[in-house]
């Protein structure tokens, strides 16, 4: 039998790669939409939030759906769905039109990583499961590469809408690659019936476990999403001043210092644990990391290249929270629990997304500059990421003073 490392991480990390790039190639093209279709800055965030608010609302059922079903087929079904939305926006002339089609890019994607987080959990042993995360999350990061310099590259010769009808096609070459890959079945005699598997979600929600970790994942995880999606380009170039290639190049070392750090997690999570380090240590070094670099962009210190490629650097650490929270749950839970965080993280970045272009709209009403309009969203960012950070430390503080 081939290597299941060929055969199941490979489909599931190019499915990812493809989640990735649909959920950022908005950022670039957006100029063109901008221009084309008349849209405001909070039309923009709406439009592209459809995304993320499609992706969210089916992270419930996903989890079910993965637990019962196995990844395989919800995963290969569901991106058949994608490249649907991708069609529907390539030849859609009105708002109402690029949001559904954006919805249903949303939809069809939403189980790329949670497929996957579930397919290694059936495939390879408990205590890779960071490492692993880690690289499929590296793959991911290749297709937020592709989706900046790439994708503006190709933009003169295709256009928006090409773009849009090519990923169709690379949508449906990654179903079927994932639904060419293998699936381990549910033994038989262990399904568990619809009514179990719901009281299983709700003890999930009931965990304490769970709601600390769900405030960072909404504004860390969530927020950054919301940047990288989208509010990255327009800060590059009302902020920064910069060109849109130079934006873009801005956000291409961002994409490859996830790359970068997604690698390195997968290559030193185990190496350092066994030196004393701790997965739970790198996240909260990481976190404060990250509120700085952030704080540093809204007091507009300059040196943007390093930071944006700083900010990107330490975001990786941020997805640990997916295999940490996994650890306080039965395995068969595993869907459900990585799918109840994730409905939290895509939730918040649809509220980040649509509010920051709410926010810069309302302010630049009143008068303020389009800069410092910015500059007071990502500053409510900030600050939001800093509070839910602090109850993080706070409640893991408060649990081991208990044990």
């Amino acid at each position: 039998m081939m290597n299941p490392w060929l055969r199941v991480f490979l489909p599931f990390a190019v499915g990812y790669y493809l989640s990735y790039l649909l959920r950022n190639v908005n950022a670039v093209i957006a100029p063109e939409l901008m221009r084309e279709l008349s849209l405001s800055t909070a039309d923009l965030g709406l439009l592209t939030s459809a995304y993320l608010l499609a992706f969210a609302a089916f992270q419930l059922p996903l989890g079910l759906l993965l637990d019962r079903l196995g990844p395989r087929r919800v995963e290969a079904g569901l991106l058949v769905v994608a490249a649907l939305g991708c069609a529907v926006f390539a030849i859609g002339d009105s708002l109402p039109q690029l949001a559904i089609g954006r919805g249903l890019i949303g939809l069809g994607v939403c189980a790329c990583l949670m497929a996957s987080f579930k397919a290694f959990s059936l495939w390879f042993p408990l205590e890779r499961a960071a490492s692993l995360n880690s690289a499929v999350m590296a793959a991911g990061s290749l297709g937020a590469l592709t989706a900046t310099s790439p994708i503006g590259w190709a933009l003169p010769a295709l256009g928006w809408r090409g773009v849009f009808l090519g990923l169709a096609v690379l949508v449906l070459l990654g179903a079927a690659a994932i639904f060419s890959s293998p699936e381990k079945p549910v033994a038989a005699g262990h399904v568990e019936p619809l009514g179990e598997q719901l009281r299983a979600l709700a003890g999930i929600y009931r965990s304490r476990a769970f709601w600390r970790f769900l405030p960072q994942t909404a504004t860390v995880v969530g927020g950054f999403m919301a940047l990288q999606g989208l509010w990255a380009m327009p800060w590059l170039t009302e902020v920064g001043g910069h060109s849109r290639d130079e934006a873009a190049f801005h956000l291409l070392l961002t994409s490859s210092a996830m790359m970068i750090g997604f690698l390195a997690i997968a290559a030193l999570v185990l190496p350092l644990k066994r030196r004393g380090i701790t997965p739970e240590m790198i996240l909260d070094g990481g976190k404060k990391a990250g509120i700085l670099v952030l704080a540093l962009m809204v007091a507009d210190v300059g040196f943007s290249h390093l930071l944006w490629f700083c900010l990107g650097l330490v975001f990786c650490v941020s997805n640990l929270v997916y295999a940490l929270l996994c650890v306080h749950f039965p395995p068969q839970l595993s869907g459900r629990v990585n799918t109840a965080l994730n409905l939290g993280a895509f939730f918040g970045a649809f509220g980040i997304q649509w509010g920051l272009g709410v926010l810069v709209e309302a302010l630049t009403t009143r008068g303020m500059t389009t800069a410092d309009a910015y500059r007071w969203a990502f500053g409510a960012l900030l600050a939001a990421q800093a509070l839910s950070h602090a109850w993080f430390v706070y409640d893991s503080r408060r649990d081991s003073g208990k044990s």
